[in-house]
């Protein structure tokens, strides 16, 4: 079952990169590890700095995918940015957070992208 899991998730994870693709972001960097925590996909489109936490689902309903990424999640994913934009030298640029959910339908896959999901003054 966790096997399956992974798989679902890996799979879901480049879904939501050629997603981004498709619509003009350029992927920096993948599962970016933090002493924070993982960061899905970092991207960037124009002069924006874009983490995207990816939720992916095989089953139910992509509202409970986007609920998932509760207070805890985002205040992970502020602090690992946070860490990505030091390391990096990014702290110039505008950035911000988007989650992406994914629902597989058969083998198609639903996908909603909620761009400035929230905002680290949210926190």
């Amino acid at each position: 079952m966790a096997d399956r899991h992974l798989r679902t998730g890996r799979s879901g994870e480049e879904a939501a990169s050629r997603y981004l693709r498709r619509k003009g972001y350029r992927i920096l960097e993948r599962n970016y590890r933090s002493p924070f925590g993982e960061l899905d996909i970092i991207a960037r489109k124009g002069g924006t700095l874009v983490f995207c936490e990816v939720k992916t689902r095989r089953g139910g309903m992509l509202e409970e995918a986007l609920g998932s990424v509760d207070r805890i999640r985002r205040e992970r994913m502020a602090r690992a940015a946070s860490h990505y934009m030091l390391e990096k030298g990014g702290r110039e640029c505008s950035c911000r957070f988007d989650v992406i959910a994914l629902l597989l339908e058969g083998d198609k896959w639903k996908i909603v992208h909620v761009e400035d999901a929230f905002e680290i003054g949210d926190l």
